[in-house]
């Protein structure tokens, strides 16, 4: 029976607890930071997810068999690396390998280099360059920060004004600290935008099901980027055909560059795409599951989730066979008032025990005070629900979502709209 830790505490991690507790091989979970919602499931450890040191002896005094890392700093910061040096089997992929996503310009280095489809771009380390070159480009086009920037170093500019403005916040003002010392300048790519998600070994990729995420704060796509607002799987277009294609010729190729770099990849693998009218292209990279992908499926995923890490782990991923459900499931998120900009917390929250018992409510910003459940993030629940189709979880979340209720709360009202 393994001892495992999960680190972070968001919904993603939320999550990932739910599905690991499930499993016949798991005998104690620790979560660090955690949340109100993994405290149900698991021990909740008061260390930042991004305390190398804290986390180490923690797992050293827990006597952790199995490690789970969730979050994309703690990777950056080379978590990984530390514990397989302890003997710690951990799920992720090392410093290097999580290059791919932090670092924006070393991922448009590599897809160039290997020829995986994405935007056309240019990279600057001057404000003064970028300036120059941004007046001299059509809009809209996509202003990027290089390093991590808790999924909102990504601004559409939808006139000149607005990317110079990008430009000058990232590069000058450096709202996103050291990210911000580099900047792509990307061409606006149109059509469907779709996450594709896949389990790897450093050599067998197996995609996850698809998946449809909303990173726009408001409804009808308007508004700021967010970390995201809500999700559903499957898509409607998403087809086999689609999901061989993505695999064979950007998932793959993109796992065979790593290991030609000398970056050998092991993990999840995240690749955000658009699907153009001149074929799929990667927006971004991400080394991690998903949030809030990780919400809507990993409840699909019928094999057991130890068994699949410990494959990935082990680079036995070509001899397992991944089940999934064919139901459809769908997630709301419901955020702070004035999420993705400034907003407060410590609001009692509402109404968790009146929804049905079949819905599913991963914890994202909230800690117990007293005898309260209170928001202390921007994204504080994302409220799940499966179905036959997406059309039923869909009206089992939307039915659900007024019955919870904290001061400031808004949530988009078209996720999976497209689906009716």
């Amino acid at each position: 029976m393994l001892r495992v830790m999960v680190i972070g505490g968001g919904a993603r991690e939320h999550t990932l607890v739910w599905k690991l507790r499930q499993s016949k091989k798991v005998a104690e979970i620790y979560v660090a930071p955690g949340n109100a919602g993994t405290a149900v499931m698991a021990e909740n450890l008061d260390i930042n997810s991004s305390d190398l040191d804290g986390l180490s002896s923690a797992a050293k005094e827990k006597r952790i068999d199995l490690i789970v890392v969730g979050p994309e700093a703690p990777l950056a910061a080379g978590i990984v690396d530390i514990f397989n040096d302890m003997g710690i089997r951990t799920f992720g992929p090392s410093k290097e390998a999580t290059l791919i996503e932090s670092s924006k310009v070393f991922a448009k280095e590599l897809m160039h280099k290997y020829s995986i489809p994405c935007a056309r771009d240019k990279v600057f380390t001057s404000f003064d360059f970028a300036s120059d070159y941004v007046k001299k480009q059509s809009t809209p086009m996509v202003i990027k920060a290089d390093g991590l920037a808790a999924g909102k170093g990504v601004i559409i500019a939808q006139s000149t004004d607005e990317a110079l403005k990008a430009l000058s916040d990232i590069m000058e003002a450096r709202i996103f600290g050291d990210a911000g010392s580099k900047v792509l300048v990307e061409e606006c790519l149109v059509g469907q935008e779709t996450s594709f998600i896949a389990f790897t070994d450093g050599k067998t990729v197996v995609p996850m099901v698809p998946a449809r995420d909303y990173k726009r704060v408001y409804d009808d796509d308007l508004g700021p980027n967010t970390g995201g607002m809500g999700v559903y799987s499957p898509p409607g277009f998403f087809n086999s055909e689609l999901a061989d294609t993505l695999t064979k010729n950007i998932l793959e190729p993109t796992v065979r560059a790593m290991e030609q770099e000398g970056k050998p990849y092991k993990g999840v693998l995240y690749a955000g795409l658009m699907l153009t009218s001149d074929g799929p292209k990667v927006l971004e990279f991400n080394a991690r599951f998903g949030d809030p992908e990780t919400q809507v499926q990993l409840p699909l995923l019928q094999s057991d989730l130890v068994d699949v890490m410990m494959a990935v782990i082990d680079g036995t991923l070509d001899n397992m066979e991944i089940e999934w459900s064919d139901e459809s499931c769908v997630g709301v998120v419901m955020a702070s008032g004035g999420y993705p900009g400034s907003y407060s917390v410590g609001y009692p929250i509402t109404g968790l025990d009146r929804v049905d018992s079949d819905l599913l409510i991963f914890h994202a910003g909230t800690e117990v005070n007293g005898a309260n459940i209170c928001t202390a993030g921007g994204r504080v629940l994302t409220v799940t629900a499966t179905g036959e189709t997406v059309k039923e979880a869909r009206q089992k979340v939307y039915n659900s979502l007024p019955l919870i209720q904290f001061q400031g709360c808004h949530y988009r009202k078209d996720i999976a709209a497209e689906e009716m």
